[in-house]
């Protein structure tokens, strides 16, 4: 087996081997297309919606948690300070 056959070999084995990836990709989204249609179709997709108004109705708690936050940074703060 001369060089420049085996370099048409590994030529073709290369292309056969991105073939065969590129095809499986495309089978992966495609897939992930249909999946999508489907749990739309039975509604599965609703807890997700129910989730985010949950989130959007209760700002209080998310301010009121933020408030911990920045008095306990300045509590560290105020601590570190004095240690040093």
């Amino acid at each position: 087996m001369t060089i420049s056959e085996m370099i048409g070999q590994s030529g073709l084995l290369t292309l056969l081997g991105m073939g065969v990836v590129f095809s499986f990709l495309i089978i992966l989204i495609l897939c992930m297309y249909l999946l999508r249609i489907l749990v739309h179709a039975v509604k599965g997709d609703n807890e997700e919606q129910k989730e985010t108004a949950i989130v959007a109705s209760a700002p209080s708690a998310s301010a009121a948690n933020d408030d911990s936050i920045v008095a306990a940074i300045a509590a560290a703060v105020h601590d570190k300070q004095l240690n040093t």
